[in-house]
């Protein structure tokens, strides 16, 4: 049982819409703005004192106090009756296109284009920038597929960081703190140290989302293990991603290497550091002649576990079909870049159909 029901209205602004997923701690619905349409709301499971839901909310504080274009937007804040109490909750962007890991399954048998991967990253990057220049910084401890969303705007794929329910500043003197989040994303020392974690522990999450994007897999076998408490996995290095990926040039795959160092003081410091060594390569790559396309090796999206949807190319279509009818309107064109966000995830080739059209009608061009 979810704690909203779809139709109920919360205070006089808010509609919900629809049960989005859950977490350990939390539920986040699809949600209607009276004035400003579509937003997520987070809800808290955890019923508590107004101290205790205040110390929850410490989130959507931390949000909106960073503010960056890749980091998630924050809306508002408060308490709501559902049924297993009054617990609080606070609205943020809604992203159609879902999370990273949505956005990596779509693409099926295809590694997911090596431009598109790199922009990914930056972007990430330059969004966990901001938090780790804060003095003290602040960690986010928990960067994963699951927790960057990915959409589009105006200026065509955007990415933010969301969930930052496990965010820490760091110890003003030892910019370190206690060890939190998904294990497969965690750097050696955070694991040998419960108060290992820091900047440098971001990193390696992002240089493993990296090597994922890139390879279909994992940098270390078992990397989900116990056994990674001991940094038993962390003795023989990754391959290059370019054995995986032969789009993949040497320059890209030492970067990726770099960021997943096991000594902390050997690995690039800090996202804005890891941001500019994408942002470099990114300005590289234009000035090389355009090669011609060849054809990639077959891969597999089963590094993460778990049962991804199949391919449903005559469902995608179907809703890039609604979303083209809505786009002739103004008044729908949200609506209609929602849903064919939507399609891309259930068949990532329609990204190269349709993404032109969806860019124009986040800009509000009719058509």
């Amino acid at each position: 049982m979810t704690l909203l029901e779809p139709g109920q209205p919360i205070g006089t602004n808010y509609t919900v819409e629809r049960f989005l997923g859950q977490g350990a701690f939390a539920e986040v619905y699809r949600v209607k703005h009276r004035y400003f349409g579509r937003q997520a709301m987070k809800v808290f499971k955890r019923i508590g004192t107004v101290e205790e839901t205040e110390e929850m909310l410490g989130e959507a504080i931390m949000l909106s106090q960073i503010g960056h274009p890749n980091i998630v937007r924050v809306f508002n804040a408060d308490t709501v009756s559902t049924s297993a109490g009054e617990c609080g909750f606070f609205t943020m962007e809604y992203v159609a296109g879902g999370n990273l890991e949505k956005f990596w399954a779509s693409h099926y048998d295809r590694f997911v284009p090596i431009e598109v991967v790199v922009q990914i990253l930056k972007q990430m990057c330059d969004g966990l920038a901001v938090a780790h220049s804060e003095t003290p910084p602040i960690i986010h401890r928990d960067i994963t597929p699951q927790n960057v969303l990915i959409g589009y705007d105006t200026d065509g794929l955007r990415v933010r960081i969301s969930d930052f329910g496990l965010a820490k500043r760091a110890d003003p003197l030892t910019l370190l703190a206690s060890t939190k989040g998904t294990l497969a994303f965690k750097a050696p020392e955070s694991l040998m140290d419960r108060r290992g974690d820091s900047r440098a522990g971001d990193v390696w999450a992002i240089g493993t989302i990296a090597y994922l994007l890139l390879t279909d897999t994992l940098p270390y076998e078992d990397s989900a293990s116990p056994s990674s408490f001991f940094g038993a996995q962390y003795r023989t290095p990754p391959r290059p991603p370019q054995q995986f990926n032969p789009d993949v040039d040497d320059t890209l795959g030492d970067i990726v290497l770099h960021s997943l160092e096991p000594n902390p003081r050997n690995r690039v410091p800090h996202a804005g550091a890891l941001g500019a060594q994408f942002a470099a390569w990114l300005s590289r790559r234009e000035l090389r002649p355009v090669r011609e396309s060849r054809k990639l090796p077959q891969t597999s999206k089963e590094a993460l576990g778990g049962a991804h949807s199949p391919v449903d190319e005559a469902r995608a279509r179907s809703l890039a079909t609604r979303a083209l009818d809505l786009s002739g309107q103004a008044s729908s064109l949200n609506e209609a870049a929602d849903v064919m966000e939507e399609a891309f995830n259930l068949f990532a080739p329609l990204r190269t159909e349709y993404e032109h059209k969806l860019t124009l009608w986040r800009k509000g061009v009719v058509g």
